[in-house]
């Protein structure tokens, strides 16, 4: 079976498929060359049956190993062939009945799914994010900027398309570690509450705030956007909406509108598809992102239509997220060993092929990043996009305490 399959699809580069018993086929021709080095023939009937699950899976399982060039190149050239066989249309009663069993996504089932993720031991993601511990696409204004110039690039983009004003209130859904409130509350002087469903990430970014001095100005709470009532002049949101599931996309954008103000702005981040409606990997769903979705455009502006918000600008960032990925699993191979001792193997080759298979689906197959900007007015922005290349707005960096204090109490 999986013979067959390699044979119809390769067409880049070259695939050498090592049977436990030394025998080789080789598939393809030309650079690059990889190698899979299968360990046990279980793995090439599973594989062959359902190979969207079981790549993943036998990997784990250490039933194959990829060769020397490493799984990072592997993959590379294994999903670059493969892509048109996983572009194939998804029955739509099957994907909506799907949606309604795998992202219903109620509120206590939505605590469950980031605990199963995010509250890992804070360590791991300490050795592959950047200093600032954004776990979202970097934004690589020039090729060689360092990941960490890259997301305080991506946070300046966000607080350019927010147009903040000192003292403004922001509501940042999906905080993260806080860092990019953290950037917001510095750079443009206003005050940031963040609501998470992670408890590790809650008391990292609490602990950050009071070493950074910045209680007075941002607040980090335990709660799901839908719990959250308040109003704000801006609220943001960056790498969360892949975790509401298509069934809730409506109720998270008359959420928004209901916690702005009528003169405010709202930015989306999201990780989405330039096809078509679809349903999740399996893999992915089962082991790393439980109850998680990457919408096509038309999901998001089909849930957002219906209410009363306006969409002002509509942004695709392409190959951000395959470099930032890329750099992920290159500092996550230097602390492997490490990994291995306070995790596990199976664990270690999980986390690898997460990375380096979710850089391979920006790179060869038809993920993107959305960036959606909404108002209740619609004047609210420009009317052309000048003000975000601009650099002659003014930038305020970090206020006194005691006037953050004063803005919040005023605010309140």
């Amino acid at each position: 079976m999986i013979e067959r399959l390699l044979e119809q699809y390769i067409r880049y580069g070259t695939f050498v498929l090592r049977h436990p018993d030394g025998r080789e086929q080789r598939f393809g021709n030309g650079a690059p060359e990889v190698t899979m080095q299968v360990h046990d023939k279980a793995a090439l009937r599973k594989i062959g049956r359902d190979p969207g699950f079981q790549l993943g899976e036998t990997y784990m399982d250490g039933l194959w190993s990829p060769g020397p060039e490493g799984l990072q190149v592997f993959l590379d050239v294994a999903m670059r062939n493969f892509a048109p066989m996983f572009k194939q249309r998804v029955n739509p009663a099957v994907r909506m009945l799907r949606a309604l069993i795998e992202q219903g996504n109620k509120v206590a089932r939505c605590y469950q799914n980031i605990a199963h993720h995010y509250d890992v031991d804070e360590w791991l993601y300490r050795q592959f994010l950047d200093e600032g511990m954004f776990y979202s696409c970097a934004y690589f204004e020039r090729p060689d900027m360092t990941l960490e110039e890259a997301q305080q690039a991506k946070c300046a983009m966000l607080r350019k398309k927010l147009m903040l004003e000192p003292g403004m209130r922001v509501l940042d859904i999906g905080c993260g570690w806080g860092g990019l409130a953290f950037h917001l509350a510095e750079h443009a002087d206003v005050q940031v509450d963040g609501v998470t469903l992670s408890k590790e990430q809650l008391r990292v970014a609490r602990d950050e705030a009071k070493r950074r001095g910045l209680e007075d100005r941002v607040r980090f709470l335990y709660q799901d956007y839908r719990e959250h009532d308040d109003q704000y002049d801006r609220i943001v949101s960056v790498g969360m909406f892949e975790h509401v599931g298509t069934p809730n996309y409506e109720t998270f954008f008359r959420r928004v509108h209901d916690l702005l103000k009528p003169e405010g702005i709202a930015v989306l981040h999201t990780i989405g598809r330039q096809e078509p409606p679809g349903t999740s990997n399996p893999w992915l769903s089962k082991y790393i992102f439980p109850g998680g979705y990457t919408p096509a455009l038309s999901e998001v502006m089909g849930a957002l239509e219906p209410t009363p918000l306006c969409t002002t600008d509509i942004e695709f960032w392409r190959l951000h997220y395959a470099e930032t990925l890329a750099e992920w699993y290159r500092r996550f191979q230097k602390v492997r060993a490490e990994a291995v001792e306070r995790f596990d193997e199976r664990f270690c080759r999980m986390w690898e092929f997460y990375l380096a298979s979710c850089e391979g689906t920006f790179r060869w197959w038809d993920q993107v990043v959305f960036h959606v900007q909404m108002a209740k007015q619609q004047d609210a922005v420009p009317l052309t996009r000048d003000y975000l290349y601009r650099d002659d707005a003014p930038e305020v960096i970090s206020t006194p305490p005691g006037k953050a204090r004063a803005q919040r109490s005023d605010a309140a």
